[in-house]
């Protein structure tokens, strides 16, 4: 359990990713913050990301680990495939 609401995080996550996309945006891509809930930040990848083979790697070995060492062990990033942005609790 994160130590944090799920208000607290809100702008810590939305400073790292926007320091996340000067590199995402460099490959043609982009990633938006849907929301948080209880610690899981949801994330759509956009543009050049969409369907690329990288983009597991991009949220876990990227994003998420980066979060997990700045704000805490127990975050989960998630990314939202398009369509499903009405349907997070689906991802879980």
């Amino acid at each position: 359990m994160l130590p944090f609401t799920d208000d607290e995080l809100r702008p810590i996550v939305s400073d790292m990713l926007e320091k996340a996309r000067v590199w995402i945006q460099k490959d043609g891509g982009d990633v938006t913050l849907l929301d948080i809930r209880e610690g899981k930040v949801y994330v759509q990848l956009q543009g050049a990301c969409v369907g690329c083979g990288s983009s597991g790697s991009t949220i876990k070995y990227g994003i998420e680990k980066e979060m997990k060492i700045m704000i805490h062990p127990d975050i989960t990033v998630i990314n939202v495939p398009h369509g499903m942005e009405e349907k997070l609790e689906e991802l879980n």
